[in-house]
């Protein structure tokens, strides 16, 4: 099993990012490998929604089907694969610090299907992209050519 921790502090206000990483169809903007990702449900934030990603994993495609286990607004975030090439439970916590925000990311994972792969390849290869992905969030997040709407 893959346990993997990050935190970040983000220049804006809470439910901006909230917003922003509770919306699967930001995630290739800021997620190393994602191509595609389209929510499953009308039901943004509801229990029972779903959405699926399309991108690539060590040089293999990777479709994925995930569940919304966690939605409490500007608060917490959180959902677990149900198909692909890696088994995952991600959450985020989200966190007010004086008007900024602090967003901590937890992920569970193992690669059942990755018979030619060793899991100690597979974890340094996703606790560098998740690095990569935090910064990427921040960057665009707190670039001033974001619009938010108030």
């Amino acid at each position: 099993m893959i346990n993997l921790m990050s935190s970040i502090m983000i220049d804006r206000p809470i439910k901006q990012v909230f917003d922003f990483v509770s919306t699967p169809e930001n995630d290739f903007q800021w997620q190393y490998g994602i191509l595609a990702t389209a929510s499953l449900s009308n039901r943004k934030g509801a229990m029972q929604s779903f959405f699926r990603s399309i991108g690539h994993l060590l040089g293999r495609r990777n479709l994925s089907t995930f569940e919304v286990l966690e939605y409490e607004q500007n608060e917490k975030y959180g959902f677990k694969s149900l198909s692909g090439l890696v088994h995952s439970r991600t959450s985020y916590i989200f966190e007010n610090v004086s008007g900024r925000t602090r967003i901590h990311i937890f992920i569970e994972a193992s690669a059942p299907h990755f018979f030619k792969i060793t899991e100690g390849m597979l974890e340094k290869t996703m606790r560098n992209q998740l690095e990569e992905n935090v910064g990427m969030l921040k960057t665009i997040l707190e670039s001033k050519l974001t619009a938010f709407p108030n």
